[in-house]
C-alpha cells in the first residue's frame, strides 16, 4: 500500500530531496559560488517534472487514505505551477547577480515552496491542504525579506508573515468548524454529510476558510498585503508571488469548493461572486493613482483574481475549464511582464516609476512594441489572448445564470484597462523627463518576445491548452 502510495507523490518528492540535497551540497562545496548553476538545475528540474506530470500517468490516483489526489485537474495546475515557477528562476538570474542577491537560499526556497503548491492543488483532505498550504506559504515569507539590508524588504517579509498568520487563523478555525460538523476531514466524507444535510455551522466552516483562502489570491477585501509586499519585496520574489503561487490557490479553491462542497454550489457561488465584484473594482480603481509599476501590478492581481474567481463563481464545469485557461493565460503575460520590468534601471540601479518611461519607445522600439501587446493583453483588448480569457470566465458567468456578475466584469474591465494603456501613452506619447533605460539579459528578452508573440499567435488554438483544460475540469466537476 505505501510502495503505491509513494508512486502517485513520487514528483513532489523528488522535488523534496533534491532541495534537502542541494542545500547540503551548497553549504559545504561553496556557498553563493554555486548559485548560477543551482538556479538553472532547479529550472530544469522543475520543466523535466513538468513534462513527466504532462505526458505520464492519466486517469485518476490517490494515496494515503483519499488525502492526495492525483488527476487530470491537479496535473494541469501542477504543470502551470512548475513552469511558471521555473520561467522566473530563469529571468531573474541576471536582476539577482546585479544587485547582490544571488544567494543560494532564494532557488531552494521556492522548490520547496512549488512542493507546498503541488500538495495544495492534490489536497483531497483538509490536514494536507493545510500542510501544503503552510509549506508553501513559510517558504514565501523568507523569500519577501530576502534582500535582509534593504528596510521596504523586511518591511514586506512582516507584514506578509502576520496578515498570513491571520489568514491560517481563519483558514484553521473554518476547518475545526467543518470537521466538527462533518466528523471527517477528507473532501469526500464532507461532500456526503453536506449532501445529506447542511448544517448552518458547516456553511460558517466554508466562509471562514474561503477567507483564509482568499488571501492567499489577494481577493478584496483580502488584499491589504498586496500592493506593500509587491513594492518591498525584491522584483524577482514579485515576479513569482504574482504567478505560481495564485495558481496553486485559485486552484486549491476550486479543489475545495468541488470536491468538499459540490452538493451545496448555491451556497459558496454567492461568496465567490461577491469576493470576483469586490476584486475586479478595488483592483480597478485603485490602481489608477499609482505610479509604482509593482504597486499598478499588485492591484492588477487583485483586479485578475477577481475575473478567475468569477469562473468559479459559476459552479459549472465550464467555469473551471474557463479560469484554468485564465490562470494560464494571466502567469504567461505576468512572466513578459516581469521580464520587461526586471530590465528598467537608471545609471545602473533599478526604476520601478511608471514616469520613468516617458518616450521609451523612441528609445527601445522593439521592447516598447512587446510591452505595448503584453498590456494590451493585460487589459482584454481585442485581439490579444487576454481578451479571449475574459471572454471565457465572462461566458461561463453568463451560461450560469449570473449575466449580472458578468456585466459588472465588462465594466471593471473598461475601467481597468485606463492604467495599462496609460503606460503605453508614456512609452509614445509622453513628454521628455527622466531617462529610464532597458539593460535585458538574453533570457529577459526572450521571454519578453515569445510571450508577447504568444498573445498574437495564440489566438489560433490556445496552443493546444484549451482541450487539456477541458479534461482538467471534467475530472474535477463530473
Amino acid at each position: 500500500m505505501m510502495s503505491s502510495d509513494f508512486a502517485v507523490v513520487l514528483p513532489e518528492l523528488i522535488l523534496s530531496l533534491y532541495a534537502m540535497l542541494a542545500l547540503l551540497v551548497v553549504v559545504y562545496a561553496g556557498k553563493d559560488g554555486l548559485t548560477a548553476a543551482l538556479t538553472w538545475a532547479t529550472a530544469g528540474l522543475m520543466v523535466a517534472l513538468a513534462l513527466w506530470i504532462g505526458l505520464g500517468e492519466t486517469g485518476i490516483r490517490v494515496a494515503f487514505g483519499g488525502m492526495f489526489t492525483d488527476d487530470a485537474f491537479a496535473r494541469f495546475a501542477k504543470v502551470t505551477i512548475l513552469v511558471s515557477a521555473a520561467a522566473v528562476l530563469v529571468i531573474s538570474q541576471d536582476f539577482m547577480v546585479r544587485r547582490g542577491l544571488a544567494r543560494f537560499e532564494y532557488p531552494i526556497l521556492i522548490a520547496l515552496s512549488v512542493v507546498g503548491m503541488m500538495v495544495m492543488v492534490s489536497a483531497g483532505d483538509l490536514m494536507a491542504l493545510y500542510m501544503g498550504l503552510e509549506l508553501q506559504s513559510l517558504a514565501l515569507y523568507v523569500v519577501a525579506s530576502l534582500q535582509r539590508d534593504n528596510a521596504k524588504s523586511t518591511e514586506a517579509g512582516l507584514k506578509y508573515f502576520v496578515l498570513g498568520a491571520l489568514s491560517s487563523g481563519l483558514l484553521l478555525y473554518g476547518a475545526s468548524l467543518v470537521y466538527g460538523y462533518a466528523g471527517t476531514t477528507l473532501f469526500s466524507g464532507i461532500l456526503t454529510t453536506v449532501s445529506a444535510a447542511v448544517p448552518l455551522g458547516l456553511l460558517f466552516g466554508l466562509v471562514f476558510m474561503l477567507s483564509g483562502l482568499a488571501f492567499k489570491v489577494s481577493a478584496a477585501p483580502f488584499h491589504m498585503w498586496t500592493p506593500d509586499v509587491y513594492e518591498g519585496a525584491p522584483t524577482p520574489v514579485t515576479a513569482f508571488f504574482a504567478t505560481a503561487p495564485k495558481v496553486a490557490a485559485m486552484a486549491l479553491i476550486a479543489r475545495l469548493v468541488q470536491d468538499a462542497f459540490g452538493g451545496v454550489v448555491g451556497q459558496w457561488s454567492q461568496v465567490l461572486a461577491a469576493l470576483s465584484v469586490a476584486s475586479m473594482f478595488l483592483g480597478a480603481i485603485a490602481a489608477i493613482g499609482q505610479r509604482d509599476i509593482k504597486r499598478l501590478m499588485a492591484y492588477s492581481s487583485i483586479a485578475h483574481m477577481g475575473f478567475a474567481l468569477m469562473g468559479l463563481a459559476s459552479g459549472t464545469a465550464e467555469g473551471v475549464q474557463a479560469m484554468l485557461i485564465y490562470m494560464v493565460i494571466y502567469v504567461t503575460m505576468n512572466v513578459g511582464t516581469f521580464a520587461f520590468i526586471l530590465s528598467m534601471e537608471k545609471d545602473g540601479k533599478p526604476v520601478t516609476d511608471i514616469m520613468g518611461l516617458n518616450q521609451f519607445s523612441k528609445r527601445e522600439p522593439l521592447k516598447a512594441l512587446a510591452m505595448l501587446v503584453l498590456l494590451f493583453s493585460l487589459a482584454g483588448v481585442p485581439p490579444m489572448l487576454g481578451f479571449f480569457g475574459k471572454f471565457y470566465v465572462l461566458k461561463a458567468a453568463v451560461d450560469a445564470d449570473m449575466a449580472w456578475l458578468a456585466l459588472a466584469g465588462a465594466v471593471a474591465s473598461v475601467i481597468g484597462a485606463f492604467y495599462y494603456l496609460r503606460i503605453v501613452f508614456y512609452m509614445y506619447f509622453g513628454s521628455e523627463g527622466e531617462v529610464t533605460t532597458s539593460r535585458m539579459a538574453p533570457v529577459q528578452w526572450l521571454a519578453l518576445v515569445a510571450v508577447s508573440a504568444a498573445m498574437l499567435l495564440g489566438i489560433v488554438n490556445f496552443f493546444g491548452i484549451e482541450p487539456a483544460a477541458i479534461a482538467a475540469a471534467q475530472s474535477l466537476v463530473g
